[in-house]
């Protein structure tokens, strides 16, 4: 088996997808970046490779209604989806942001493992808690981050870690969970080495 550490640095963007229909062909391995709106998806995407701008940083939340992909080398791809939980969006534009995030999600054969921001300073809220439900059923490795860590203590971090891995644990799951700051780059190693570990799969037997 070969174990290879991935240049994240290098990430370049492919393409967005408003639909099912302008999705790259479904092969290779693709890992994509889950959460609510404004939790620090996009700043995870620019920390982990280096570029301020890789991914588009808006300061209203629900702004990225496309699927980005971005692709780190040949056949490996990273994937930043719409958040969920836009609630100052109409609607109509929900129900269609929910219908393209669904359709990624069950019909993408490459996809290899999902990385969940939640934002540390407050509880799990009811949406995570589905997805994070549908994605144990779906039996698909996943990375929850616990974002913004740097607007809490040391220890207020830790508390918190702690009762997120406790529930983690209650569900029967080895889900990795792990405190991430893309300001003050915390986590940023662990979450490239959890991506080098879903990406090597490739060459696994």
């Amino acid at each position: 088996m070969i174990n290879k550490n991935y240049n994240y640095f290098l990430t370049y963007f492919i393409t967005s997808a408003y639909n099912i229909n302008n999705f790259p062909e479904d092969n290779g391995i693709e890992i994509a970046f889950t959460g609510y709106s404004n939790t620090g998806k996009s700043s995870a995407l620019n920390v982990l490779t280096n570029q301020k701008r890789l991914s588009y940083v808006s300061k209203k939340p629900g702004r990225t209604q496309l699927i980005n992909f971005f692709e780190v080398e040949k056949g490996h791809r990273l994937v930043d989806l719409p958040g969920y939980g836009y609630a100052n969006a109409p609607k109509k534009i929900k129900q269609k942001w929910c219908n393209h995030l669904n359709k990624y999600l069950q019909t993408r054969n490459c996809l290899k493992g999902l990385v969940m921001l939640i934002d540390i300073r407050y509880p799990i809220k009811t949406l995570d808690n589905k997805m994070i439900t549908w994605i144990i059923k779906n039996k698909i490795p996943l990375l929850i981050l616990l974002s913004k860590a740097d607007k809490l203590s040391f220890n207020q971090r830790k508390l918190q870690l702690n009762i997120i891995q406790k529930k983690m644990l209650l569900l029967m799951s080895d889900i990795q969970v792990e405190c991430f700051s893309s300001l003050k780059k915390i986590g940023v190693l662990k979450l490239s080495q959890k991506l080098n570990i879903w990406f090597n799969s490739i060459y696994k037997t």
